[in-house]
């Protein structure tokens, strides 16, 4: 519990220090939950939501609601999924402080392969995306690596305090080919055998700039 309370206030400092930080800079912040059913023995049910902002709250970038049904073709460790997502951003018009909208459907395949070994986790995901933008048609394809490193535990137990760190490049199918690449790290600490939280900061790096993103991440399993 004594490290529990050091990372709360460690995570809590970082928190008030970007939102301080975020209200005069381009320091955006993502609300995010991430939830996973179980459906049989081998399916799975894949949903999330993403509130993504400007700012720290308040100035919507980005709504992305995902889901998908997935198939486990081992134990817990290797799994397909299908997907659709719709993504709602509002972009800035470029010189002013005016927004326009915009709507996308996307529909995804991705296999995501885990290696568990103690004290840490490894995770692979390849996804494709058929990206529909009103009369626009696009392809992507996506590489995930990400890490867990469990501090108190040897796995990712009750009560484990744990840090995390990922990066995802996304390429197109057409040129320009690099799209964008995400750097991620952060503290996290898992309730129960359902519940963990994030907090943490990404670095996206664009083919014309770069943002960096505060995070607060709910993770459910059921």
């Amino acid at each position: 519990m004594h490290h529990l309370s050091k990372l709360i206030l460690i995570l809590l400092t970082l928190f008030f220090s970007l939102r301080s930080f975020a209200q005069s800079s381009d320091l955006g912040n993502w609300w995010i939950y991430f939830g996973n059913k179980q459906l049989k023995k081998k399916w799975n049910w894949h949903h999330e939501i993403q509130y993504r902002n400007y700012n720290i709250a308040g100035d919507l970038e980005q709504l992305l609601i995902r889901t998908g049904i997935g198939y486990n073709l081992s134990e817990n460790n290797n799994n397909i999924l299908l997907g659709y997502g719709f993504v709602h951003s509002q972009p800035y018009i470029r010189g002013t402080d005016e927004k326009t909208s915009t709507n996308e459907h996307r529909i995804y395949q991705q296999f995501t392969t885990r290696q568990n070994y103690p004290h840490l986790l490894i995770q692979h995901r390849y996804r494709i995306e058929e990206r529909f933008l009103g009369e626009d048609f696009k392809m992507r394809f996506r590489y995930f690596l990400a890490l867990n490193v469990p501090l108190n535990n040897a796995t990712m137990a009750p009560k484990t305090i744990y840090l995390s760190a990922y990066n995802e490049v996304f390429l197109n199918a057409k040129a320009p080919v690099f799209d964008r690449n995400r750097l991620y790290g952060a503290g996290g600490y898992v309730i129960n055998k359902r519940f963990r939280f994030e907090l943490g900061f990404m670095r996206q790096l664009l083919t014309a700039n770069s943002r960096n993103q505060f995070q607060v991440v709910v993770f459910g399993n059921y």
